[in-house]
């Protein structure tokens, strides 16, 4: 029997096993460490048999207690949805005019209509209401179809430009690409509508862009730039630019106009979230 080899600084056995020199203590682990490691043994056992726990050909064990967190889901949601059938109901039997004046049903429909207005008009209009180039902003006063509550709604169901057959549509000619008005008359007319909204520009070139302004743009914007929501004409008196409002992107707004999509959201949304996503971006500007 070889004699037992001890380390001569600490006095605690080797194993008898040596790297580069090295010689390795026979230091056995801790007991508390080891009855750890057993309990977690066991732990996961006994976890393996009462819960979900190992996938089989056609589905998964299901452990005694049949435990799932989609079966907890299910029944959160089932809660919930109760719980709003309530508000729902009112909801559903209430116009839009209605809702609003009704602090409790309004909360309700303020919650439910941000919810509905993060996921499907954030994206375009901004998290706020605050727009992006080419898309309005639906937190000021200034509105292409009118700011009321019943405006609102009939937009959101029947879109602009969209596939609904009582959709929200208007046109501005192409006054330079179809050769209507020249470059100049363009330029001379651009900075007469700037100048509706107190924007720097040359009196003398908006004074030769009056009449133009009179011929070609007053039936549909106003004598004043005040625009007109039964068209959708939107106003120059107020500062507020879709498509930028120095002269250069006016300039190529009249020559070659840009016209923007709203999707009809009837069919894609039920009356319910129609509604509460109406008072929603009513409030966030006030309205009209």
């Amino acid at each position: 029997m070889s004699e037992i080899e001890r380390d001569p600084v600490t006095g605690t056995e080797t194993t008898g096993h040596v790297w580069d020199g090295i010689k390795e203590l026979n230091t056995p682990l801790p007991k508390w460490w080891l009855y750890v490691l057993y309990a977690t043994i066991v732990w996961a056992i006994g976890y393996w048999i009462v819960y979900p726990a190992w996938p089989t050909v056609v589905g998964y064990t299901h452990g005694v207690l049949g435990y799932s967190t989609r079966g907890t889901y299910d029944q959160q949601a089932a809660a919930a949805a109760e719980a709003q059938k309530a508000w729902l109901d009112r909801i559903a039997n209430a116009s839009v005019e209605q809702i609003a004046q009704d602090p409790e049903l309004f909360d309700f429909a303020q919650n439910g209509g941000r919810a509905v207005f993060a996921e499907n008009c954030a994206p375009c209009h901004g998290a706020g209401g605050q727009g992006t180039p080419g898309f309005p902003v639906l937190a000021d006063d200034s509105w292409l179809w009118g700011g009321k509550l019943s405006d609102i709604e009939h937009t959101i169901r029947v879109g602009v430009r969209s596939t609904h057959p009582d959709t929200r549509a208007s046109e501005m000619p192409k006054f330079g690409a179809d050769q209507v008005l020249t470059p100049d008359q363009i330029s001379d007319v651009a900075d007469y509508v700037l100048s509706l909204s107190g924007g720097t520009v040359d009196p003398a070139t908006a004074a030769r862009g009056a009449p133009i302004y009179a011929d070609n743009c007053v039936a549909c914007h106003g004598d004043k730039g005040q625009g007109n929501q039964e068209l959708g004409a939107p106003a120059f008196n107020d500062s507020i630019w879709m498509y930028g409002g120095d002269h250069r992107s006016i300039v190529a707004q009249v020559t070659r106009p840009r016209h923007g999509v709203m999707p009809t959201w009837e069919g894609r949304l039920n009356d319910n979230w129609i509604k509460m996503l109406t008072v929603y971006v009513h409030s966030l500007s006030g309205g009209q």
